[in-house]
């Protein structure tokens, strides 16, 4: 069954092609355009945009003709810090709306415009990275017989992960950060240029999001002078650092929870939700050992994010400070009953990183929909992309053993997808996301809290194939890419706990050889690539079983075909490429048969090509 994304569709989105201003400020007009094809039915094209509340429209005036294409160009005015806007498109009978979601023939809500965020904008570095991430336990120690600290259960190198269970989280392999700086070869190689560090902070267990303090690194791990040698040595190499931190908890040995508990009257009580002192608080869903955060309280909000000496600023500070924070379970943060401050939170959190680091990046965990909360330009810079790419692209290309069973906690099989279902998707979610919360966003396979994809793909040998398609859409779509590590060497795990497995270093043999090689072809093409890691989305053919985009920067366009299955060809003009000859990056060479490009049929597969 085959779907056409029609590639002579009009087309609008957020980045440099069609938004040139990317740093738009409030109160100030911008110009925007959008595209058609010479034979679309069109004789008037006006923007819509909603200020204060209030719709208004400005009429598009032809900017260009250039090849196939007309583009048109309008004004939007940001007079809010988010400006919603679409534009409206008529003419011979027809009548169009364009959304971020695509083109409608009918009326349609204002929740998948388009979005112009003004001010407070994000690094400029972000849109050109590509993160590793590391869970310190588990990725390399620098001293053997380091003595276990007294929560833990020791264990060698190569013992199992227990997979669930209260001994999951005790169990302790030594990973440190000296361990972690020895191994920077290994990120360059993949082309990283930030390293992701789930928590670092001492906690009681190996994943440390039950923090005891946020005033030291674990010792542990090698204490503070070993993140900053870390932090230095990664700097050295153009690779910045970003740290975890807990915004909604701590765990119930935090420094602050104990004193808490000794003294209702404390100004630490005032920190967390007793319903009654000191047995009954608010926690992190059901688990005791992670009391919850009340972000009513003002001496809270001063230790935690006001100024350089708090736990937000205090770590970002200085050449050997870190370069930004992922927020776990920002999603909750500030949220309780009636209470909803996480926008104001997540503002509090924003200017006390800036503060310390203007440069600083703030990503929130979001497992489902972030869309309510990545709508502020003062607040968090963007997303771990779960819902956008991780479950859509698992739908799409997983093939899971039969045991294996797990798909984001939910209580049914693993849902198997066709191309529209899973494109239909990533489009609904992004439609509901600034353009700049899209690019600022973190793509990931998996993570320390997820399966392994390689199991979930059918496993170490089953799954190459379909993991390595999963990849090359990880490197090519928009947002961040997050590696984690083991990822590239085809390591495997049914459960966010057993995706936790040792990195093998002292078995290379294990490696997955034409894995690495992938990956290493992946994100060498995205960091050489303009248009992979800044460049517009246009959807061109969806069918099944192959999906069809380019990706559109003004120095560059690369077109990205990937397939979970032999499928019939996908033929498209060259015209409507705007012109260019395809010249491939990675995958096979595709077929010029006059002005048709003829793309391969293959698959599981993937193939780019620059289009010169």
């Amino acid at each position: 069954m085959s779907h056409l994304a029609s590639a002579r569709q009009p087309h609008h989105d957020g980045s440099p092609l069609y938004v040139p201003d990317q740093r738009p400020e409030l109160g100030k007009p911008t110009d925007v355009f959008v595209r058609t094809y010479r034979d679309y039915p069109v004789e008037t094209v006006a923007v819509r945009s909603v200020m204060d509340g209030e719709p208004r429209f400005t009429e598009a005036v032809i900017d260009r003709r250039g090849g196939e294409w007309t583009w048109w160009r309008a004004t939007v005015t940001a007079g809010n810090p988010c400006t919603p806007y679409r534009f409206l498109l008529a003419g011979a009978g027809s009548y169009l709306w364009l959304n971020a979601a695509g083109t409608h023939a009918r009326e349609v809500t204002d929740a998948g415009d388009f979005k112009l965020l003004a001010g407070h904008h994000p690094p400029s570095w972000i849109a050109d990275a590509i993160a590793y991430q590391i869970f310190p336990d588990r990725f390399a120690r620098s001293v053997e017989g380091q003595p276990a600290p007294d929560w833990a259960i020791a264990q060698e190198w190569d013992d199992p992960v227990i997979d669930s269970g209260p001994e999951a989280p005790l169990q302790w392999y030594g990973g440190d950060l000296p361990g972690i700086q020895a191994h920077l070869d290994h990120l360059q190689r993949l082309h990283a240029n930030v390293l992701y560090l789930t928590p670092i902070f001492p906690g009681w267990s190996n994943h440390r999001y039950n923090a005891r303090t946020f005033d030291k690194v674990d010792p542990v791990l090698g204490g503070d002078e070993a993140l900053r040698s870390l932090v230095r040595a990664a700097h050295r190499r153009g690779i910045r650092v970003v740290g975890d931190l807990t915004s909604n908890h701590t765990g119930a040995t935090h420094d602050w929870f104990r004193a808490a508990v000794a003294d209702a009257g404390s100004v630490e009580a005032g920190f967390y939700l007793f319903e009654r002192h000191p047995e009954r608080y608010a926690m992190w869903l059901t688990e005791p050992l992670l009391p919850k955060l009340d972000w009513r309280s003002s001496e809270l909000r001063r230790r935690f994010a006001d100024g350089p000496s708090s736990v937000v600023g205090r770590w970002l500070a200085g050449r050997d400070g870190l370069d930004g924070w992922r927020i776990d379970v920002a999603n909750m943060t500030g949220r309780h009953g009636d209470v909803d401050l996480t926008h104001e939170v997540a503002r509090l959190i924003r200017a006390a990183a800036s503060g310390a680091d203007p440069d600083a990046w703030l990503l929130a965990e979001h497992m489902h929909d972030a869309a309510r909360d990545l709508q502020l330009p003062d607040g968090w810079h963007g997303t771990m992309n779960y819902a956008g790419f991780t479950r859509p692209v698992w739908t799409w290309l997983g093939n899971p053993p039969a045991e294996l069973d797990w798909y984001f906690r939910q209580p049914v099989r693993p849902p198997q997808l066709p191309g529209p279902s899973v494109v239909a998707t990533m489009r609904d979610v992004a439609s509901h996301l600034p353009w700049r919360a899209v690019v600022h966003s973190m793509n990931s396979l998996d993570s320390h809290d997820t399966a392994r994809f390689r199991t979930f793909a059918g496993g170490r040998e089953a799954g190459r194939e379909r993991h390595l398609a999963a990849a090359a859409l990880l490197f090519t779509l928009p947002g961040v890419p997050s590696v984690f590590a083991g990822q590239e060497l085809g390591l495997e795990g049914v459960s966010g706990e057993d995706s936790r497995r040792p990195m093998p270093w002292h078995d290379p043999e294990s490696w997955d050889a034409a894995t690495l090689a992938a990956y290493e072809t992946y994100s060498g093409v995205r960091a050489g690539s303009p248009a992979l890691r800044r460049g517009g989305l246009r959807w061109l053919a969806v069918s099944d079983d192959a999906v069809t985009f380019v990706r559109e920067a003004p120095e560059e366009r690369v077109l990205v075909h990937v397939a979970r299955a032999e499928h019939p060809r996908v033929r498209l003009d060259l015209a409507d490429l705007g012109g260019g000859g395809p010249h491939a990056l990675f995958g096979a060479d595709a077929k010029v048969d006059g002005h048709v490009l003829e793309l391969p049929d293959d698959g599981p597969a993937a193939h780019a090509w620059q289009l010169v």
